[in-house]
């Protein structure tokens, strides 16, 4: 069995190998004669022939049948020297193969075999020995070494067992010698030093430092024999026991694993793993040198911040397989379309970054943003199922919108808000009037939070009188914000913003709460009233919206049957199931439900029809008009008459305009004629007083 780690080792096995050798004797018939044969065995040299391939020893003259304690050469021959090869000694005899076929290449090494199981260390001269099928093996001659120190044949046997590979060089770079695992390595046999190396430079830098400090060490891409790889080099300056001449010695580490790991780590933490393009780590990293090139070129960059309009509802109804699916396929839209203008980036989600170079005048960056828009009104194909996603796009300018990253993408995604706040699918170039807006709107959402927690807001009333009688049938409620800076704010300055913040379901809740106790108040002082609440579209999506209406008259005390729900006429637009049940549910408990500014939206009688409508609230604008243009409001109350619901006019400013409401039988009527909307005292004041006449304030 040959075994090995710096040294080669030969222990007796007496497994036979099934296959037959069958060139055995038809190769030493090469041998002229008989006298050869008897002179070969008489020389006290051991030789023998190793078969690299089959891992046999097919012939050996008499002094190497004694070396190897074989009785006769068919004993040796049937010894398997493989399995306890080690890989450094099997990669070094083929790597002599390879050398013994190209060249007539010779090596000499010292072995340590073991006959018997008892170390013999023998001095080998190694050659090439062709077999008739062509086939290469090595001839090998052999001299016992004799009175060796244990701790040379110790160093020599590590020599020769070790990964690491190592080498002698002349101080010219000519090579003086290689240990097995260097050989092994080698591009081609006695390679000059420079040739080893894949990069000239970094051949420079080791000459350089070992001129300037006799050592060096450095990580380098060399020249094997497996081709490119990465070796971790230390090299220092020595003598050559030999010549007595200076010579530089190299020790050689394979760390090519370890730096494609590196180098892995460092592209996954620098691209997107779905992608495959840069990510915000990446942009981060090289943005500061970009914007220095552009500094000293005087180039103009534009940082294009974009998103996918409704890829979210994508997500949540096709799955995240589809949409995953879909991002790869705009990232290579947006690849495509920048054409090495630039860099793509996915910086997170559906949010993609462009970072256009040579933006030399306005009408580019334009043309190549709409051009953008075109090319994503095309569909994707993803799976069996063709996809549209628009774009909508930010955009901030180096240096004119900011000199560092952190405010050129702060800038872009102002401009972005506003490209979404605008409807979506398409592009906005950034403005300080942008970002003041926004800041505006960031200070607003602050500020309702805490208007939330400092219980800022209040409920004023606005009557609701009988056309006829003139008298107080009824009040809406509308909030009020008590800003603790710009006073007291109507609804048109919150509400939208409330809305698109997700703190609606949180006011409207207090609205209710309020509102629901304000009307078991009023009653128990003897004025069963009727309160309107308005209730925005996005209250429909809270959780618990339904719940929490269907428990208002538990939780305040308030009669159902003296609660109007307003609600506006895009709340019946999306023709959900669910808005469809929650006022059938709000309708069988007994509240009112009120179509308010009817006739601004979509109106459409099929709708009224199908859901549970008590109340039509005709707008202000169409009330204005009597006089002049009123044919819309005769037809909305006629309309009213028809499906025998109340009609309720708002924005009754002249006694004329509620003497025609009267003449055409509207059932109530709200506005400055009688009073604006007031505090709950003064509602109490109005209804004690049981007024007839206008009022105002």
């Amino acid at each position: 069995m040959l075994q090995s780690g710096d040294e080669l080792k030969f222990v007796m096995t007496q497994q036979r190998d099934p296959q037959a050798l069958p060139l055995l004797h038809e190769d030493w018939a090469r041998i002229p004669d008989q006298m050869a044969h008897e002179y070969l065995n008489q020389i006290t040299t051991c030789l023998w022939v190793y078969d690299i391939d089959h891992d046999r020893i097919p012939w050996a003259n008499k002094s190497a049948l004694e070396l190897w304690c074989a009785s006769s050469i068919m004993e040796l021959r049937d010894r398997e020297f493989s399995s306890g090869m080690s890989v450094t000694i099997s990669q070094m005899l083929r790597k002599y193969q390879q050398d013994f076929e190209t060249d007539d290449a010779s090596h000499s090494d010292i072995w340590t075999i073991y006959p018997n199981g008892m170390p013999v260390t023998i001095d080998v001269c190694l050659s090439g020995f062709h077999f008739s099928d062509g086939r290469v093996g090595m001839l090998c001659q052999g001299q016992l070494v004799s009175q060796k120190e244990p701790e040379s044949i110790r160093s020599s046997v590590a020599l020769l067992h070790t990964s690491v590979m190592i080498s002698l060089y002349s101080s010219n770079g000519e090579l003086l010698y290689s240990n097995p695992a260097a050989v092994s390595k080698e591009a081609a046999p006695s390679p000059h030093l420079q040739a080893a190396f894949a990069s000239a430079e970094d051949y420079e830098v080791l000459i350089a430092s070992l001129h300037k400090s006799g050592e060096c060490r450095l990580s380098a891409r060399m020249v094997t024999s497996q081709g490119i790889r990465w070796h971790e080099i230390a090299a220092r300056n020595c003598m050559d026991n030999v010549s007595g001449e200076s010579a530089i010695l190299l020790s050689e580490t394979d760390i090519t694993d370890l730096k494609e790991t590196e180098q892995r780590a460092s592209y996954l933490a620098d691209h997107d793993v779905l992608t495959g393009l840069p990510n915000r780590n990446y942009v981060i990293g090289r943005t500061p040198e970009l914007l220095n090139q552009a500094i000293a070129t005087n180039e103009k960059l534009a940082f294009i911040l974009l998103d996918l309009d409704q890829f979210k509802k994508i997500n949540d109804t096709l799955g995240h397989g589809v949409g995953d699916a879909l991002l790869v396929q705009v990232g290579q839209r947006l690849s495509k379309a920048v054409e090495g203008t630039g860099t793509v980036a996915r910086i997170g989600g559906d949010e993609f970054l462009i970072c256009l170079r040579q933006v030399k005048t306005p009408g580019i960056l334009q043309d190549f943003c709409n051009n953008l828009i075109s090319e994503f009104q095309v569909e994707f194909a993803v799976g069996d199922r063709r996809l549209l996603s628009t774009l909508s796009m930010g955009i901030s300018c180096f240096p004119d919108d900011g000199d560092d990253l952190n405010l050129l993408l702060k800038n872009a995604d102002v401009a972005l808000y506003e490209a979404k706040n605008s409807g979506r699918n398409n592009f906005r170039e950034f403005n300080v009037s942008l970002r003041n807006k926004l800041e505006e709107q960031v200070t607003l959402e602050r500020e309702l939070k805490q208007a939330i927690l400092r219980d800022e807001f209040e409920l004023f009333y606005q009557p609701r009188l009988d056309t006829v009688t003139n008298t107080i049938v009824g009040a809406e409620a509308l909030i009020r914000w008590n800003h603790p800076t710009r006073g007291l704010l109507t609804p048109n300055y919150f509400i939208d913003a409330a809305e698109d913040l997700g703190l609606i379901c949180d006011i409207g809740d207090w609205v209710l709460n309020k509102a629901g106790r304000e009307q078991y108040l009023l009653e128990q002082e003897g004025h069963a009233i009727s309160i309107s609440i308005n209730v925005s579209p996005k209250q429909f999506e809270c959780h618990d919206f339904h719940a929490r209406i269907l428990s208002l008259p538990e939780r305040t005390g308030c009669t159902p049957e003296n609660i109007e729900l307003e609600i506006t006429e895009s709340t019946l637009m999306g023709n959900s199931s669910d808005v469809t049940d929650s006022l059938a549910a709000f309708r069988n408990q007994g509240f009112g439900i009120a179509i308010d500014d009817f006739g601004t939206g979509f109106s459409n009688l099929a709708y009224i029809q199908n859901y549970p409508i008590s109340c039509i609230k005709i707008d202000r604008s169409f009330v204005s008009n009597i006089g002049t243009s009123d044919s819309v409001t005769q037809i909305i109350i006629s309309l009213c008459k028809l499906l025998k619901v109340k009609a309720v006019a708002e924005g009754v400013e002249t006694e004329s305009q509620r003497q025609w409401l009267k003449d055409r039988q509207c059932d109530e009527y709200q506005g400055f004629l009688f009073s604006p909307a007031v505090r709950p005292a003064k509602l109490r004041e109005l209804l004690e007083n049981k007024p007839v006449a206008a009022l105002q304030g």
